[in-house]
């Protein structure tokens, strides 16, 4: 299958290695990148037999509508966007809408698996009609992770999006979990190897995960986490999360209250986002602060 990508970052750039090892033909573009294989979307769309699919990795918000609207003009009847980076749910009918005037199909897809997609396979989530969902099968087969999990057709446009959205609020809050435990062992003088103690948790616990190995792996590295300046970003879709419990009247608690520590980030250094930066470097590669 051929694919066309633009956005070729950390994920894209992984993801269009993980689809060709899987066999496809990826024609990545994105804007003054020696890494992009074409230089401009025309030249992508061009290089493409029809009917085309053409996946996006871009910011959310008006990068993604930008491309969207470029893509209305050089696409054609037949053809299928697949929105895969971080936009909001509610961006996707209003795409999917512009897109069919002209007779092209439209997927949203969340995607989870940082850096560490590239080998483990990204965990997927898509929202669509299901003849478009069919003609995007073969990317989804090559994407995700081995095994009988890893990605669902969650349902109709939107789905996607929000699914991972969810999913994100979940991951709020078990890092803060992780964070205020690390906090408090930290500050109690009879813990004396707080590493070793989060390392015992890797075998036979409840709490084992993932994101405890992540954690593990970040102190190992700095095991008081002193390098780290304790700010961490939010992404957004913690704060949609909350929006759209208010809006469903669904109570979240633990995900509210990790994404208002977040905020508290941003007024002073906190010991605990010292924790949420640095799992979020370990699993996505994004940007830390250095303490100095």
């Amino acid at each position: 299958m051929e694919l066309g990508l633009v956005g070729l970052g950390k994920m894209g750039g992984n993801m269009r290695e993980r689809i060709r090892r899987a066999g496809h033909t990826v024609v990545g573009y994105a804007p003054d990148t020696e890494a992009a294989d074409v230089h401009s979307l025309r030249e992508m769309v061009d290089a493409l037999a029809a009917p085309r699919v053409v996946w996006l990795m871009v910011p959310a918000g008006e990068v993604t509508q930008s491309v969207v609207n470029e893509l209305a003009e050089a696409l054609s009847p037949g053809d299928v966007v697949v929105d895969g980076g971080n936009s909001r749910w509610t961006d996707d009918a209003r795409h999917a809408k512009e897109l069919a005037a002209r007779g092209i199909g439209f997927v949203d897809c969340g995607v989870s698996g940082g850096v560490w997609g590239l080998e483990n396979g990204y965990a997927l989530m898509y929202g669509g009609d299901a003849e478009h969902v069919a003609r995007v099968q073969p990317i989804f087969d090559a994407l995700r992770p081995a095994g009988e999990f890893g990605a669902v057709h969650a349902g109709r446009v939107g789905a996607g999006h929000f699914a991972k959205m969810v999913h994100n609020g979940i991951e709020y809050a078990m890092m803060q979990a992780f964070a205020e435990g690390w906090e408090l062992l930290e500050a109690a003088e009879e813990v004396t190897d707080v590493r070793e103690v989060f390392r015992s948790w890797q075998e036979g616990t409840v709490i084992r995960s993932w994101l405890l190995d992540l954690a593990v792996r970040a102190l190992d590295d700095d095991e008081h986490l002193a390098a780290l300046r304790g700010y961490a970003a939010d992404s957004g879709e913690g704060r949609w999360t909350v929006e759209a419990a208010i809006d469903h009247a669904v109570p979240l608690p633990a995900i509210t209250a990790s994404l208002f520590a977040r905020f508290s980030s941003r007024q002073e250094d906190s010991p605990q986002m010292k924790m949420v930066a640095a799992l979020r470097n370990q699993f996505g590669g994004h940007a830390v602060e250095s303490s100095k």
